[in-house]
């Protein structure tokens, strides 16, 4: 008698994303639009009241201004949206705040780092405990840690495999959730040039060094070998929240030594989580590594030179850019222009964990692609989607009040909102995701040329993209930098 156990076919299960929000206010209007059209709608009955019907060819302009301002779309965004991200641009330029020149001869007040615009008021301070970097933001009152992290590749693994990993994340990311004081979590993958530093090593090791033709030719050719493809570095950074964490950090001493000590515990907490997801991290940065990693983002032309060589480069009070300057569309740095594109809208439809693939694995594109979570403690999720669903009945029970039809947008969302207190009772957590890409290139028509192909790659990933205008600067901080800063 023979036991044959039963065959099961794996396949991956598709997943699907919750729909970027239109609702507004009042009738799927924004408090702007609102703004707007009160105003319009004062102006008329004030003509009306006043003038009659004849004082209506003076009050046209102002009308169809009004209704210009909140109907009419530019770019994915009504122009009144646009009003004040122009007016603080115009500040800003008329400010001088669109230039950053370092310093050189200025020192700089100790702990601090040398990066331009908000990123100015960062300060680092290292863990004797751990060896490890965190970055503090006085404002922000928050304390950020980073990981480097190596894995397989997933498009490579069996759909089981795949479909257990995927699972293992999930878990990742609910521990993020249920622990109350991290504010953000930000993963962070970028391609950089190979420097074949790799390769020296294995030369050095192994290689026949007898001062011979042939040795000495090769160790040449080794030596003088500039990039000669690309590879791919994953991070993984963990935000605290010193607020949320008060507490605790009175607890552990106060300051940024109790900070420090609470954070160390959700680092232990989050290597455990990547190591039982079967993500080998290698260890949390020292400043000399995330030195690598700013001056790198800034000035892509010395990647590979600052990894070929050991020390250099690896002051983080000096590893910000020498020069950077702001346009509309863009942001120049050391030695390349950088462009941000934020992921608008993600697939719609149901998609494979790996529908990605197509922009993470685009080649000849030097970018960085970034994710950055927001964890939502249970208790605010539950009051959120409460908040959410009763705005929605109130807005389709006032549209059946006048008459207006549901459309099916409207209750895409809504059933989007369902499903979201249905995970969050079925126990797991709640995020927002945000996404980000930083496209890199030396010169402005090669970067006009990678962004397009990074749009075309994102529709074939099923995704919608916007260049995210006069806000390039800001953006570019959060995408390439993993210091878990928003936008």
């Amino acid at each position: 008698m023979s036991n044959q156990a039963p065959t099961h076919d794996y396949e991956l299960a598709p997943v699907k994303f919750s729909r970027l929000t239109r609702r507004g206010v009042l009738l799927g209007l924004s408090g702007s639009q609102l703004a707007v059209v009160g105003f319009g709608a004062i102006v008329l009955v004030f003509a009306l009241y006043f003038g009659g019907g004849a004082s209506l060819m003076y009050v046209a302009p102002i009308l169809f201004l009004c209704a210009a301002l909140a109907f009419v779309g530019i770019g994915g965004r009504k122009i009144v949206e646009w009003l004040p991200l122009v007016i603080k641009w115009m500040w800003r330029s008329t400010g001088g705040q669109l230039l950053f020149r370092r310093h050189i001869v200025k020192p700089r007040p100790a702990g601090t780092l040398s990066l331009p615009g908000d990123a100015a008021r960062l300060r680092q301070w290292l863990d004797p405990e751990s060896g490890a970097v965190m970055v503090h933001d006085p404002h922000a009152a928050t304390l950020t840690a980073i990981v480097g992290v190596t894995h397989p590749a997933f498009i490579l693994l069996d759909p089981l495999e795949q479909q257990r990993r995927v699972t293992s994340w999930g878990r990742v990311l609910a521990t993020a959730c249920r622990s109350g004081r991290i504010t953000s979590l930000q993963v962070m993958e970028r391609t950089l040039p190979d420097s074949g530093k790799g390769l020296a090593e294995w030369w050095s090791q192994h290689g026949h060094q007898d001062d011979s033709w042939t040795s000495t030719t090769y160790g040449e050719l080794i030596n003088r070998a500039g990039p000669a493809g690309e590879r791919h570095a994953s991070t993984v950074s963990i935000s605290l929240d010193m607020r949320a964490a008060g507490r605790a950090i009175r607890a552990a001493g106060g300051g940024n030594r109790g900070a420090a000590a609470v954070l160390r515990q959700e680092m232990s907490t989050m290597t455990a989580a990547l190591r039982a997801a079967d993500l080998a991290p290698s260890g949390w940065l020292e400043p000399g590594d995330l030195a690598v990693i700013l001056r790198s983002a800034y000035d892509p032309v010395v990647a590979g030179a600052l990894e070929r060589h050991g020390d250099l480069g690896r002051d983080l009070a000096t590893a910000g850019p020498v020069a950077v300057t702001e346009n509309w569309s863009s942001v120049r740095s050391d030695s390349a222009h950088h462009c941000v594109l934020w992921i608008s809208e993600w697939p719609r439809s149901l998609v494979y964990p790996g529908f990605l693939a197509p922009v993470l694995l685009s080649s000849g594109v030097r970018r960085t692609f970034t994710l950055l979570y927001t964890p939502m403690r249970t208790d605010q999720a539950a009051r959120d989607i409460r908040k959410k669903k009763t705005e929605y009945i109130s807005d389709a029970a006032q549209r059946q009040r006048i008459g207006q039809i549901e459309d099916a947008q409207q209750s895409a969302e809504y059933n989007d909102v369902l499903q979201q207190e249905a995970d969050l009772t079925a126990g797991h957590g709640i995020l927002r995701t945000t996404g980000l890409i930083a496209i890199s290139a030396q010169d402005p028509d090669d970067l006009e040329r990678a962004v397009a192909d990074i749009e075309q790659a994102a529709i074939q990933a099923s995704c919608e993209t916007r260049r995210l205008w006069g806000q390039q600067a800001q953006a570019f901080s959060a995408a390439a930098l993993p210091l878990c800063r928003s936008v």
